[in-house]
């Protein structure tokens, strides 16, 4: 059986020739795409956003491995001690699938009414990120 393309063996990248992370640079403010390649530490925080921003599950373009399930807790009713604890969990699982992430910590999240909001610091092999949700 031959196909009708040739397979590139000789320009395959191992892990060992593993080159700095490269993203498309997003204007955070707005959303959209500048226009521009972004690498290591900036091509990381696009990373950390566009996974924080896609549910897991919901895009078959994506694994089952990435993104979030953080959607699971709208409009329930969760006290603030579960959600100190269930949210931390949802977002280190959702960012350590990425090699380059080591840690996620220093979570603080504050309940107003209906609305959530958290901040986080995830160290990376290139240098520390203040993330927020």
């Amino acid at each position: 059986m031959s196909f009708p393309f040739k397979i590139d063996t000789e320009n395959t990248v191992t892990q060992d020739e593993y080159k700095e992370p490269c993203e498309h640079g997003i204007d955070f403010e707005t959303g959209q795409l500048t226009g521009k390649k972004v690498y290591g530490l900036e091509a990381i925080k696009v990373w950390i956003w566009n996974a924080l921003r896609t549910p897991r599950y919901q895009h078959i373009i994506y694994s089952w491995d990435y993104g979030h399930e953080i959607d699971d807790l709208i409009g329930k009713s969760y006290t603030q001690e579960y959600i100190d604890t269930e949210l931390p969990r949802m977002i280190e699982e959702c960012l350590l699938i990425n090699p380059n992430i080591t840690e996620v910590g220093n979570f603080e999240f504050i309940i107003d009414s209906d609305k959530l909001t958290g901040t986080f610091t995830v160290k990376t092999t290139y240098g520390e990120v203040e993330a927020s949700v």
